[in-house]
């Protein structure tokens, strides 16, 4: 029997389908947190053969001991995740310490570093925003009087879009710096065309078993730094040219037995230009949203690749499916109460959005799914008005 250790199983709470299903496949399934038992869902705690609790997730020697633990108690470790983005660093620490299979120390460069993905994506032959770290004022003028405004400018390495900067003139360049000071920021020429996404699930071989891709009513930079709501939906027919980007791009990074998320703004002249890759599921609900577009499992689904090593998966996108956001601050013209009387047919899924993601995806969701895109955006003009 394989033994799984899941970092902080509890959240986000629909995560917890990634313990679930490991041990519906077959595996012991372990988890390492900071949460009291009593906190985790009554699922894990059917599903956890043990449960081992930290004072700080950040303290890596705590990390140490409850994975020597699970160790000495069960044997070899054979899988380490938490599908986060926040964790990638830390994961791959412990793999190296403990050898377990999976992305290593040695990796984070190149999936970190917005600047060392350049170079991949270069080498695959695609096209990039023109692009240079600095670590100063004074460089980072130099760099902007070269390529021109606007430009975007985000730190180096870093998770989220709450430190990243459209700037149009030189007094912007000014303000910003007031902040970023002398950490290493990546300053690019700024490309015009709405984000388009290749998210799913890739085998050993660097195979996509399961791929989607979602388009971006508005860049999460604008939403969190100007306070705008989001919607984004699945693609039932994926563009040739984003297909043909995606793959290489999963196969240019190596990755193996593990979700991706890949964006790309696709340019007026009809370029897939690459933005970033994230090796982990797309944020949010959308690996939910697999599930709903497709009606099948992607939970198992990953777990019986990684467990088994089944990369079989017969599916099809049933649905157009769509993550509609709204913020408290905000008014709209339809109630929620309406809005459920209106579309319940069409909503799977409603809720309060957990407070850490509410900058990013609003405070409040709904996810629709339908059969054509006419009705998902004359759904999401009924919420968001």
């Amino acid at each position: 029997m394989k033994n799984a250790v899941i970092l902080s199983p509890n959240f986000p709470t629909n995560f917890k389908s990634f313990s679930t299903s490991l041990k519906a496949v077959g595996a012991r399934v372990f988890g390492l947190a900071d949460d009291s038992y009593d906190n985790l869902h009554p699922d894990l705690k059917n599903t956890l053969t043990e449960y081992y609790k930290v004072d700080n997730m950040h303290n890596y020697d705590d990390l140490v001991r409850g994975l020597d633990y699970f160790t000495k108690k069960y044997g070899k470790i054979d899988l380490l995740d938490s599908h986060s983005e926040y964790w990638l660093e830390t994961e791959a620490k412990l793999r190296d310490a403990f050898d377990i299979p999976g992305l290593r120390t040695k990796d984070m460069k190149y999936i970190k570093a917005k600047s060392e993905m350049k170079k991949i994506y270069q080498k695959l032959g695609l096209r990039v925003a023109k692009g240079k770290v600095v670590r100063s004022f004074k460089d980072a003028k130099a760099w902007v009087d070269e390529i021109g405004y606007p430009v975007i400018a985000k730190p180096d390495i870093g998770v989220g879009a709450s430190s990243t900067y459209k700037i149009n003139n030189l007094k912007e360049l000014e303000t910003a710096y007031k902040t970023i000071g002398s950490d290493p920021y990546i300053i690019e020429e700024f490309i015009t065309g709405a984000i388009h996404s290749f998210d799913g699930l890739a085998d050993w071989n660097s195979e996509p078993i399961f791929y989607t891709s979602h388009v971006f009513s508005t860049p999460v930079m604008d939403v969190v730094n100007q306070d705008d709501h989001i919607y984004y939906y699945s693609q039932r027919e994926i563009p040739k040219q984003l297909e043909e980007a995606g793959r290489k791009c999963v196969k240019g990074f190596n990755v193996k037995n593990r979700f991706f998320h890949l964006e790309f703004f696709y340019t007026p002249k009809g370029e897939f230009v690459p933005l970033e890759v994230n090796i982990r599921p797309s944020g949010g609900y959308g690996i939910d949203m697999y599930n709903y577009a497709s009606d099948f499992d992607i939970f198992k689904v990953w777990a019986d690749l990684v467990i088994n090593g089944n990369n079989k998966l017969d599916y099809s996108r049933k649905y157009f499916c769509a993550y509609i956001g709204r913020k408290n601050n905000k008014t709209y013209a339809n109630p929620h109460a309406e809005v459920m009387k209106k579309y319940t047919s069409n909503i799977v899924l409603n809720h309060e959005i957990p407070e850490v993601y509410r900058l990013a995806l609003g405070d409040y969701c709904y996810i629709a799914r339908t059969d054509t895109l006419d009705k998902i955006k004359e759904i999401v003009n009924f919420i968001q008005s």
